[in-house]
């Protein structure tokens, strides 16, 4: 097995024109090895944690790197065919490059089929996947960027996220690459729509405030799969984009009960600080109660069981609440509104503290804490 101190080379083998995401497949694959802190064709390497062999023929899910990183002596195959293979000797390196090269079956390997249903567990995306591995030609483009695109999306995530706008995010998601946009860009943008949004709540002016926040929520998907798509993943792009995540749902939720009584609907300010502590407190200890699964148990609490993955569709967060304010807003009762979400984080921050004692009761009496996605 390879350690951190035994890394294979990610070496490319062959040359291929044809971009993906508006690059060629050596950029990607220089990209993948940037990211995963994979050592370059001229490093050395033979001896210690070996070479990984990419066939530039194929585009495949990033995902298959850091999998056979791990596992020497394996290749990935797709039709029969050798994509990538973690070889630990120049003989076996020289024979399965030629049998790239050539289009023939690697010999000598154990090979994982990139068609096996079984698939792996993506911990960081919360799903088991079945990563791509396609032959790159002008006509499967399209194909390749949408199941690269799929494959950057979260198994377990909210109603909206899963449901309403994977489309949009997909067509702005191939628009920003074509013309160049960084995911750093796509954040930037968002954060403005965010402040915007919470500027229209405030005001009482709801319906704007709602469709500035749409177009933020769709951004705030857009630059993430960006990153991940193109491989342009930043440790500031990473703690921008979560930090506005984590950050700014309480100032909406604030400025919307604020602008109730510009609206005509003003709460009385007993309800308003009621509703304002529920929410804030809720907030904050659900994220911490988050923090805590995740720290005893190495993995999110929302994979945990197939109830949590459900939960999770439409636990007190952003966009949910977003969908009760917008639907009290259809009847001309955003006061309501802000009340129901206070209540629906109360009862999502129940349910979570509830699993987390579950979890803790099970662990407790012997049993494994291990998600159902595994």
């Amino acid at each position: 097995m390879t350690t951190e101190t035994a890394r294979p080379r990610l070496v490319p083998v062959g040359d291929n024109p044809t971009r993906i995401w508006g690059m060629t497949n050596a950029e990607r694959l220089r990209r993948i090895a940037r990211a995963q802190k994979l050592d370059g064709p001229d490093a050395p390497g033979a001896q210690t944690g070996g070479v990984l062999l990419a066939n530039l023929a194929y585009a495949f899910d990033p995902n298959w790197t850091a999998h056979l990183a791990r596992l020497p002596g394996t290749v990935v195959t797709r039709g029969g065919m050798p994509v990538l293979a973690h070889v630990t000797d120049a003989t076996a390196s020289g024979a399965v490059e030629r049998a790239m090269l050539a289009g023939e079956p690697a010999t000598g390997l154990r090979v994982i089929a990139a068609e096996d249903e079984a698939g792996i567990l993506n911990e960081a995306l919360r799903k088991r996947e079945r990563p791509f591995a396609e032959r790159l030609v002008p006509a499967n483009v399209k194909a390749i960027e949408r199941a690269s695109y799929d494959g950057a999306y979260k198994g377990v995530t909210d109603l909206l996220t899963k449901y309403l706008w994977p489309e949009w995010a997909f067509v702005l998601t191939r628009v920003a690459a074509r013309i160049g946009v960084s995911p750093n860009g796509v954040t930037a943008l968002g954060t403005v729509g965010c402040v915007a949004a919470a500027i229209a709540f405030w005001y009482g002016w709801f319906w704007t405030g709602l469709t500035v926040g749409l177009a933020f929520m769709v951004l705030d998907t857009v630059d993430g799969k960006l990153a991940r798509c193109t491989i342009t993943s930043s440790a500031i792009g990473n703690v921008w984009d979560h930090g506005i995540d984590l950050v700014h749902p309480p100032f909406w939720w604030w400025a919307w009960g604020v602008g109730c009584a510009s609206y005509g609907r003003a709460l009385d300010d007993r309800t308003f600080w009621i509703v304002m502590a529920t929410m804030i407190v809720g907030y904050v200890a659900q994220r911490v109660i988050e923090g805590a699964f995740m720290r005893l148990y190495s993995m999110h609490i929302h994979v945990w069981e197939r109830f949590d993955s459900r939960f999770r569709l439409v636990t007190a967060r952003r966009n949910p609440n977003m969908v009760i304010l917008f639907a009290s807003l259809l009847i001309g009762r955003p006061d309501w509104g802000i009340v129901a979400v206070a209540g629906w984080t109360v009862v999502s921050l129940v349910v979570h503290a509830v699993r987390l004692a579950q979890a803790v009761r099970t662990r407790a009496r012997g049993g494994a804490i291990r998600s159902w996605l595994a």
